[in-house]
């Protein structure tokens, strides 16, 4: 198990979801309707309507937005989403992986596509990308969680398989089998964190400069805005001297 690695390698900066709050609010109540709809309204019976309730909690998502995202699930007239994963090359010959829930996948499917010629990228089929990342479960935890240590001795406890911790928080990593019975046991030792969910991790990493580095903000920029994409993951490091000339 290694205790330290970069945060910011695997996902987009969160400061970037700082300034989209109302389209991030939107993202938030479009899975917990999803996560109520596949299964029980009831959190303590749902781990994946749970995991989303704990993450809108962690961007501070009012009560009220999250009990009404819950009751749509149960609406004669609401939507019906469907969940699909594309992958894709972003500038620098990077892996992107983007998972979205979407009531119309010919809208989608063309946007995302858009994006990705227009900012340097291609997308690819269905496993172009995903035989180079691992599928397991992730909670994440705020720095003020603990220290790399104290987060490293309760991920053990709690039966986690991998730890990484810097100055922005710390990712929690388990079979996706022990995520939720991981994430519970975490809430007794660390508290709630922000969120527990599936995850793609990267076996290895591609470092960006340049014009590279700043296109490929514009593409994740791009598929952040887009309504109906949920999560970006990718195998790309933009080092820090990079992210604060585009910042």
């Amino acid at each position: 198990m290694a205790g330290h690695s970069k945060f910011k390698n695997i996902m987009y900066r969160k400061g970037a979801q700082d300034k989209k709050r109302s389209a991030l609010f939107s993202k938030l109540s479009r899975e917990i309707t999803v996560a109520a709809k596949m299964g029980l309204p009831d959190p303590d019976a749902n781990a994946r309507l749970r995991s989303a309730i704990i993450a809108a909690r962690a961007q501070s998502m009012p009560k009220d937005n999250i009990q009404r995202s819950i009751d749509k699930a149960s609406a004669s007239d609401g939507e019906n989403y469907e969940e699909i994963r594309y992958e894709g090359f972003g500038p620098g010959g990077v892996a992107i992986i983007v998972e979205a829930l979407t009531d119309n996948r010919n809208r989608t499917a063309t946007n995302v596509r858009t994006i990705f010629s227009k900012n340097g990228g291609n997308l690819g089929a269905g496993g172009s990308v995903s035989h180079g990342f691992s599928r397991l479960g992730l909670v994440e935890y705020p720095a003020s969680a603990g220290d790399a240590d104290k987060v490293f001795e309760a991920a053990i406890e709690a039966g986690a398989e991998d730890v990484e911790s810097d100055e922005d928080g710390h990712r929690i990593w388990t079979s996706i089998e022990s995520l939720h019975e991981v994430a519970r046991a975490l809430e007794g030792l660390l508290g709630e964190g922000e969120g527990a969910k599936l995850a793609w991790r990267p076996s290895t990493e591609v470092e960006v400069h340049g014009d590279d580095a700043a296109s490929l903000m514009k593409l994740i920029d791009a598929l952040e805005e887009d309504d109906d994409v949920q999560t970006i993951w990718g195998n790309y490091d933009v080092p820090d001297e990079e992210l604060e000339k585009l910042a």
